[in-house]
This record gives structure tokens, sequence and C-alpha cells, in this order.
């Protein structure tokens, strides 16, 4: 399964750093943090994405603390 989500963040460093660590996420099949549309493409198995997703969000804020993610 495949979902894009708004995302807050504020800098194109911040973004890359919550890619890579959100590709580390067990089941994930792609992701990509995209600093200038504000979007995060989350591409994940159908069975698990909404625990992947919160396992998503939550490497996200350890990264910038005040990322939103609108799921």
């Amino acid at each position: 399964m495949k979902k894009t989500f708004k995302c807050e963040v504020d800098c194109a460093n911040c973004a890359a750093k919550m890619e890579d660590a959100i590709k580390k996420i067990e089941g994930v099949v792609n992701a990509r943090v995209n600093f200038m549309t504000q979007k995060l493409i989350l591409e994940a198995e159908d069975d698990m994405f909404d625990e992947i997703l919160d396992k998503a969000i939550k490497a996200c804020k350890k990264v910038e603390p005040d990322c939103e993610i609108e799921a």
C-alpha cells in the first residue's frame, strides 16, 4: 500500500534524516519525505500499514519534535 501524507518539516536536512529513519522500520517498502512539497510518501506492507505509520510518525518526531504529519 502506498499513501501520501502532509508533513510539516522545517528543512531539507531534517527531511533526509526522517526519510532514512522511516526506511529502517521493518515492513517499509519505500519512503520519501519532500521538504519542498511538505509531503511524506509511505509505501509499506498492507497488513501492517497503520502500525508502520505510527512508527514512522514517532521516528519523525525524534528527528524534529515539532514535525506534524496529518494521517
